[in-house]
């Protein structure tokens, strides 16, 4: 499965930088395959691993402001696996042909 999630801590001034970094340390910490970009972190994995790695990422951010925003997106697809370079790949080579 993939999962795309954005947190980040309401209420803790303008920047969020420090929270985010450390919500990005979890999911790097974690092993599982990942990729961020400016406005998500996608995870690929099982459920309950990939779950885990979302509220981890939650609970950091949390240690930041008392309140926190978590946007959360899921693909599920059991059985398929790379789907976090698979599916851009095959864009790639639709819009290359």
């Amino acid at each position: 499965m993939l999962v795309a999630f954005s947190v980040s801590p309401l209420g803790a001034g303008e920047s969020v930088t420090d929270a985010v970094a450390d919500a990005v340390r979890v999911v790097r910490e974690s092993g599982l395959p990942h990729r961020t970009d400016a406005m998500f972190t996608t995870v690929e994995g099982e459920w309950d691993e990939v779950m885990d790695v979302v509220r981890r990422a939650t609970e950091a951010v949390g240690r930041h402001a008392g309140r926190v925003s978590l946007v959360l997106k899921a693909d599920i697809r059991p059985g398929h696996e790379g789907e976090l370079t698979g599916k851009v790949e095959r864009l790639e080579a639709r819009l290359s042909s």
